[in-house]
């Protein structure tokens, strides 16, 4: 195993034991609101602390992009870890188990190494940039579905209106379900592990993509934008699934005047 994917798995599972220590006591939770239906706890900022205090003293010359505290080293780094060290805050907050610690590697702004982990189900998946996914030790492949009807969808969709509601409509009405449960990062690794057939993320942050994405591709799935191209992690719209289920999704996707 890679020397900062271990550090990387340390860094995680630090964080998952403040998060489940503090999920024994969630109505003493200090909780604030960011905007509309995006709140922050003390676990949070707890989590995020820990993580990079692991990664910053085995790599100190890396910096570290987080959801809580921004970017901290330097600007121009080498490597940059990006990090959330809680994504399903408002599951969390509620007690709904679907939550999880994402940690990703850059290099060159190329993401190399990726640990998602779900400390309430001790469930951590991994990749290292050529070597495959592992789910606990066990490397784990994207599904098999191949008929876009039989097919599970992960969202994370705009709840009002939207220019591309109709398009998101089509996507899942021809589809066997779609979820939306309430972490991306889970999402992603999801479609890794087969749990899920593809995904579909709308306005989302880098820390919500990183990790999941070298998950996803390292499982023999694919990647990209509503376009079809790599500009994801910028734009934050990203679909992801297996190579058929993907094909299938970014058909229904385009304008429906498109010739």
């Amino acid at each position: 195993m890679h020397p900062m994917l271990n550090i990387a798995i340390k860094a995680a599972r630090r964080a998952g034991t403040i998060i489940n220590r503090a999920s024994m006591d969630l109505d003493k939770l200090s909780v604030a609101r960011k905007g509309p239906r995006d709140y922050v706890t003390e676990v949070d900022r707890a989590s995020e602390e820990a993580i990079v205090e692991v990664l910053r003293t085995a790599y100190p010359d890396h910096a570290v992009l987080g959801e809580e505290y921004g970017l901290q080293g330097p600007d121009q780094a080498e490597f940059q870890w990006i990090i959330d060290p809680l994504d399903g805050t408002t599951n969390y907050i509620h007690g709904l188990p679907n939550y999880a610690v994402s940690i990703a590697l850059t290099q060159r702004g190329q993401v190399t190494q990726a640990v998602v982990y779900d400390p309430a189900r001790n469930e951590l998946f991994t990749a290292s940039r050529g070597s495959g996914t592992f789910l606990n030790d066990r490397r784990v492949r994207v599904s098999g579905r191949i008929r876009y009807h039989d097919a599970l969808l992960g969202a994370h969709w705009p709840n009002g209106a939207d220019a591309k509601s109709d398009r998101f409509r089509d996507m899942a009405d021809g589809c066997a379900g779609v979820r939306r449960m309430g972490s991306t990062v889970l999402d992603l690794a999801y479609v890794a592990s087969g749990r899920l057939d593809g995904f579909c993320g709308v306005k989302l942050k880098p820390w919500d993509l990183a990790a999941g994405s070298l998950l996803v591709l390292e499982a023999g799935g694919l990647v990209a934008d509503f376009d079809g191209e790599q500009g994801w992690l910028d734009s934050g719209n990203v679909l992801a699934g297996t190579p058929k289920v993907f094909t299938q999704m970014l058909t229904s996707l385009q304008p429906r005047d498109a010739a």
